[in-house]
């Protein structure tokens, strides 16, 4: 193949030739498997075809079909009924991001029971406080009584030692 292509940007984001039709587009942040598989199927895609195979003209239809989705149905996008405008938009990139970060502060400044979760960074979706959402932070308290316990046995390896 004289015209595989090894890295196709399409909205803004570089994939590799190699991946599949279906797979390679679920690398732009706001696209998933079900809006890929959306948009191949009315494109008249194969899905199975390398990314790196498509030519430019197949490539524009992509891009204005995500900036457009107008055939693709409403409930395979991300951002349906806007809280702005009520419609039915999706978004990909920079611009979901930004949606979203947008999203959580409305509902920080309307100090909404979410808003407050996200605020004081504790599990929004309900999910349980005692032992699963706790990566990555300090989990407890160490007892008076443990501290003293551990130093005195510290205290006692280092007299052992200068004997």
């Amino acid at each position: 193949m004289a015209d595989f292509k090894e890295l196709i940007r399409v909205a803004s984001t570089d994939i590799p030739g190699k991946k599949k039709l279906y797979y390679g587009l679920t690398n732009i942040h706001g696209i998933s498997y079900s809006f890929s598989n959306a948009l191949c199927l009315t494109l008249n895609l194969d899905k199975n075809r390398k990314i790196g195979s498509l030519n430019e003209k197949e490539i524009k239809d992509i891009e204005t079909s995500i900036s457009h989705p107008e055939k693709i149905p409403a409930w395979v996008r991300n951002r349906r009924k806007e809280t702005e405008t009520g419609a039915d938009v999706h978004a990909i990139g920079s611009n979901l991001k930004l949606m979203q970060e947008f999203d959580v502060r409305r509902l920080k400044k309307i100090r909404s029971y979410r808003g407050m979760r996200h605020a004081l960074g504790l599990p929004v979706r309900g999910q349980s406080t005692k032992a699963h959402f706790r990566h990555g932070k300090v989990v407890g308290v160490v007892k008076k009584a443990t501290r003293v316990a551990a130093a005195k046995a510290d205290t006692g390896k280092k007299d052992a030692g200068k004997k």
